[in-house]
């Protein structure tokens, strides 16, 4: 017994050092390809101000439909404002930091992901941080104004738990988009053309999120309640922000869940992970 006991502690730790391990690696090669970036700054602000045009033209989509309608789905613009920049921002953030996840499966492909199994350094930062793109800040910064635009304009009654709540949701709303970045990576291990798969959760996600639940049927509300929940990304603390009743009837507390959801995802995000990464055969080249 107290042998086990003695053991728990030493396993605890080395999964601490670990984690520390990777974080620190992960700042290494951020830094390295942010040296690289700053080479070439005319190219950066170019290619970041690409990014924040391409995807400003999303709510801009957003904005004709809003020039024939006066409502959608029961929300005005400004309240679509409010879903579009906290799901955007979000997104940004765990696009900025984990983006380079979908490339995994080419790393299968070719073999080159052998070369990050033979480093003393977590596979998992390794992979997070290759190719750091900072031009994402484009996006970043465009689902901000858009948030900006959103409290500006709405009439809210705010209180303390609602002002709280905005900060919540968006570092909670990435947490749970990079959990679905890693578990997708995980699933390239066994299919390694699967970053179209991934991408329809992570960046078809959030074109989701951009819209009210209103607009779509029960049924994919309760796909991404329930069972991939991006909802907690952002419809329902939003909508406990406007006030607004929540789709599936569901109770006002679940506006509160988004950190655990987040938690939780990781979790089955980190398991789906490590099996990934144990069920991995080199190609041998």
């Amino acid at each position: 017994m107290e042998r086990v006991a003695a053991v728990e502690p030493e396993t605890a730790f080395a999964e601490r050092s670990r984690l520390v391990e990777g974080v620190r690696a992960y700042g290494l090669i951020v830094a390295m390809w942010l040296r690289s970036t700053m080479a070439y700054r005319a190219s950066f602000v170019m290619t970041t101000v690409g990014n924040f045009v391409s995807t400003a033209f999303d709510f801009v989509t957003i904005m004709l439909m809003f020039a024939h309608v006066d409502v959608l789905g029961g929300f005005t613009l400004p309240e679509v404002a409010l879903l579009y920049g906290t799901s955007a921002t979000a997104f940004g953030l765990c696009d900025l930091f984990l983006g380079s996840m979908d490339r995994l499966g080419r790393r299968v492909r070719d073999g080159t992901l052998d070369t990050l199994l033979v480093r003393p350094v977590p596979v998992l930062a390794q992979v997070a941080a290759d190719r750091f793109a900072l031009r994402r800040l484009g996006r970043i910064t465009q689902g901000l104004l858009v948030l900006g635009y959103a409290l500006w304009t709405l009439d809210i009654d705010w209180s303390p738990l609602k002002v709280a709540m905005l900060p919540l949701m968006v570092l909670s709303g990435a947490a749970i988009f990079g959990a679905v970045f890693v578990a997708g990576a995980a699933f390239q291990f066994y299919v390694q053309d699967a970053s179209e798969v991934q991408n329809a959760f992570t960046y078809g996600g959030t074109t989701l999120l951009q819209y009210p639940p209103s607009v779509f049927a029960k049924d994919l509300v309760r796909g991404v309640t329930f069972v991939v929940p991006l909802a907690f990304v952002s419809w329902l603390p939003a909508l406990y922000v406007l006030g607004r009743d929540y789709p599936l009837d569901l109770p006002r507390w679940v506006a509160f869940l988004p950190p655990l959801v987040a938690v939780g995802c990781w979790v089955l995000a980190g398991l789906a992970w490590r099996a990934g990464l144990r069920a991995y055969r080199s190609t041998g080249s």
